[in-house]
């Protein structure tokens, strides 16, 4: 028999050899790192998780805020308690509100009074425009109060009550304690006294003369002066001006203030409706163009 030749280093047939695949530097970066350091990492992590489970345990017991008190109160026994208030600033407004504020806390320890808090209290006041509340060691709460200043008295359903230049209620009065004001009338009057002022200084002879203001349905001014006339002005901050001003020049060339008549109305551009007091038999006066 003729024996069968085989090749040295050639594969039998029937059998493929595995190839080696070469691979890329990109994938091995993505291989797993090695199990000490993933262990590392998962002890961080459960210690982070358990951290942050005990953080929301202890603010649930409120235990950082019963430390802090702890620590306050301490300080307090330490000699740093309230024991004086120094109020400055007030002129007008009662004080004693400001010291009970003040000594209403739930604790006197100077670390623990609610600064914040009191100023909060404080500007509820109308009085009160700003407020300033500080700590002086060891033992005296400074509080520096800013009030409004009152620029008129407004009158509403019935009531008094002064403001300032912004229209903000400043406090209640009664009618045998009105100050030497400006009156405003009207709902929504108070809103409007910077209007007003800018009426009254295009006609600075009129404002000493002037009894109260009275605001007419959301809209305009009528005057009512101490020789008993209202003067009724047009809507409009620059119609009103203009006409007050040529009521102004009229009354000093011919004198029609303190004659008796009740109403002067100024609505009508360049005209001026009079009213006299009622007399039987009398027809109404006609309209007066104003020069």
């Amino acid at each position: 028999m003729t024996a069968a030749r085989v090749r040295r280093g050639a594969a039998p047939k029937g059998r493929k050899g595995k190839a080696r695949v070469a691979v890329p530097k990109k994938i091995t970066r993505r291989i797993p790192v090695d199990e000490a350091r993933v262990t590392r990492w998962a002890t961080v992590a459960f210690g982070l998780f358990v951290a942050l489970i005990l953080a929301v345990v202890l603010v649930a017991l409120d235990v950082p805020n019963r430390v802090m008190t702890s620590i306050g109160e301490a300080i307090g026994r330490a000699g740093f308690t309230v024991k004086r208030v120094d109020v400055v600033g007030i002129r007008n407004m009662d004080s004693a509100p400001v010291y009970r504020i003040a000594l209403d806390q739930k604790s006197r320890a100077m670390p623990l009074v609610d600064a914040d808090g009191i100023r909060e209290q404080l500007l509820r006041f109308g009085w009160v425009k700003d407020a300033r509340v500080s700590r002086r060691l060891p033992d005296t709460l400074v509080i520096d109060i800013v009030e409004r200043r009152p620029t008129a008295l407004w009158q509403d359903a019935g009531r008094l009550a002064l403001i300032d230049a912004n229209g903000t209620v400043i406090d209640r009065v009664s009618v045998t304690q009105m100050p030497d004001l400006p009156l405003l009338v009207g709902p929504g009057a108070n809103l409007h006294g910077r209007e007003l002022d800018r009426l009254l200084a295009a006609a600075p002879a009129l404002e000493p003369q002037l009894v109260s203001a009275v605001w007419v349905g959301g809209r305009r001014w009528d005057l009512k002066l101490q020789t008993g006339e209202t003067i009724a002005l047009p809507e409009g901050v620059k119609p009103a001006e203009t006409a007050l001003a040529k009521f102004v020049e009229l009354d000093k060339s011919t004198g029609l203030l303190g004659r008796g008549l009740l109403r002067l109305d100024l609505r009508l551009p360049g005209k001026m409706t009079v009213r006299l007091p009622r007399v039987p038999a009398e027809a109404p006066a006609e309209p007066t163009t104003q020069s």
